[in-house]
């Protein structure tokens, strides 16, 4: 006796979209990021699909209060390369926090994006600032706890 289950695949035009408000002081880097990372994906929904973009908006406050653990202040290090012979610089957690904390935020839930042709379409909905002020107040975001 089969049963004709069928499986559900989410249409571009069936997408809805929420507004999400995290706060970054209240947890470790690494549990912000998965919690970030996790509804611009939209891997806890019902109607997720893999090839489908159906994640939110997600709206970073207090990036500059970031907590990390251990000597990652100082130990952990940022590296870019200007693709010239010698030209790699770095720069350490407390110095990037110092000039563009934001930047902290958004690294880390990058790394932790699948790597896709829909991954520049996820990060331009994540919206990061340094203090608790933001300018997505008209879009009433939800306040979601980090667990």
């Amino acid at each position: 006796m089969a049963i004709n289950a069928k499986t559900y695949s989410q249409k571009p035009s069936e997408v809805s979209r929420r507004w999400i408000l995290i706060d970054a002081s209240e947890a470790p880097l690494g549990r912000v990021s998965t919690l970030i990372a996790k509804h611009l994906i939209g891997k806890y929904k019902p109607t997720y699909t893999p090839h489908i973009d159906g994640g939110d908006y997600v709206v970073v406050i207090n990036a500059k209060n970031a907590v990390v653990t251990g000597d990652k202040e100082t130990g952990k290090v940022y590296y870019r390369h200007s693709g010239f012979p010698g030209g790699i610089s770095d720069e350490t957690l407390a110095e990037r926090r110092e000039k563009y904390p934001e930047r902290i935020i958004e690294a880390s839930v990058k790394g932790m994006l699948p790597k896709n042709k829909l991954a520049a379409d996820r990060m331009a909905r994540l919206r990061v600032f340094a203090g608790s002020e933001h300018t997505h107040t008209a879009q009433t975001p939800e306040k979601v706890e980090v667990k």
